[in-house]
């Protein structure tokens, strides 16, 4: 029977291989969703999928991307969005 903390969907049910060859029923946290661009809603690149406790002991660097906008615009409509600023 299963315990009753692991009845909730909220942790992803994957069967592991144990050393002796047998299979076991393991619960892991599932990922947060990836992130994506406001505009066109793409995925975004070089963004990791990660929850806020891994998050908050990664450094800045390995979370956003270094240029205008990093984490919340595509390079492509962030291009947009730059000529369209040089336009007006």
């Amino acid at each position: 029977m299963v315990a009753g903390r692991h009845k909730s969907r909220t942790l992803k049910r994957v069967h592991k291989r144990m050393p002796g060859g047998s299979t076991k029923l393991t619960f892991q946290k599932r990922k947060p969703k990836s992130a994506k661009c406001s505009k066109c809603g793409i995925e975004l690149k070089g963004i990791p999928r990660l929850n806020t406790a891994k998050a908050k002991n990664t450094a800045k660097s390995k979370k956003t991307v270094a240029r205008a906008y990093g984490g919340v615009l595509c390079a492509n409509c962030l291009r947009m969005k730059l000529k369209a600023q040089a336009r007006a």
